[in-house]
């Protein structure tokens, strides 16, 4: 921990108050995206082996889920393990996996889940994984499936336009058996196909990435695309994420919509003042 904030440590309940007090005013996200990086950079940082920046990692994603509970965040993706991930070494992969493993098995049975109506979703291509884990992620589903009042989704070997492919592949078959004409083809229905096809699924407000790196690494590509998705990136590594850090972001995020909201009234304002000024209804064709 930097020596600043050990100094400002003591002010940190105070600030975290007047944030929290701050942000509930208005519009909270209703689908949260998590790049969680930094966890082996912070292990390195400290020293000790990697595995232990993933643990340390997994305790911040629990407390991150609750902190969404509290806030009334109605769907929360964050991202464990990418495709691009599998080409790590093979005790790292083993080390991570088992990690997953031992989590989901937690969080099968964790009350907090049940008493808050969690559903889980893994999301991926879960084929890749070795066979205990993809047995363990459907576990985990199938106690949760009939839960519908929070989301969460985890993505495991997960990438973004091999998700969009999988749709494209799945509408294509549709087509070449007459059961949807490409005219029909839009948005909606290429969200329809994706890993998971909740409506909430298919639109990101607010996507977050720790680490310091500025860049989205294939993940939610078609989800997090639109005016009202705000990309927020954090420099301090995942394990070091803290609750004042997730509301500085749905802060930033309410900040844009502000911005949106207000471009949007100033160009119907101009677009009136234009009609007015410049279009005649006095000699218009009587219908």
């Amino acid at each position: 921990m930097s020596f600043l904030r050990l100094l400002l440590r003591p002010v940190y309940p105070i600030y975290q108050w007047k944030l929290l007090h701050e942000v509930r005013k208005t519009r909270i996200p209703e689908h949260i995206a998590i790049i969680m990086d930094g966890n082996r950079r912070y292990a390195q940082k400290l020293k000790i082996p990697p595995h232990y920046g993933h643990k340390f990692g997994s305790i911040t994603a629990e407390k991150l889920l609750e902190w969404c509970l509290e806030l009334g965040v109605k769907n929360l993706t964050v991202y464990a393990f990418s495709t691009e991930n599998l080409s790590r070494s093979e005790e790292e992969r083993e080390s991570l996996f088992e990690l997953m493993k031992v989590k989901l098995e937690e969080l099968k049975r964790d009350p907090r889940i049940h008493k808050n109506e969690v559903k889980v979703r893994i999301i991926g291509e879960l084929e890749l994984l070795p066979e205990d884990l993809q047995i363990m992620a459907r576990e985990v589903e199938k106690v949760t499936a009939r839960y519908n009042k929070f989301r969460l989704n985890i993505a495991i070997a997960y990438g973004g336009r091999q998700e969009i492919l999988s749709s494209i592949r799945k509408i294509a078959h549709l087509v070449k058996e007459g059961k949807l004409t490409p005219e029909k083809i839009d948005s909606e229905i290429i969200s329809k196909y994706f890993y998971e096809t909740d409506r909430c699924y298919s639109r990101v407000d607010l996507l977050i990435r720790t680490g310091g790196e500025q860049r989205l690494s294939n993940f939610l590509p078609w989800q997090a695309n639109g005016s009202e998705s705000v990309v927020h990136f954090c420099d301090i590594y995942w394990p070091e994420f803290r609750k004042i850090d997730l509301l500085r972001a749905i802060r930033a995020y309410q900040e844009r919509i502000r911005d949106l909201n207000r471009e949007n009234e100033l160009r119907h304002t101009e677009i009136g003042r234009y009609i007015h000024k410049n279009v005649s209804f006095q000699n218009l064709p009587e219908t």
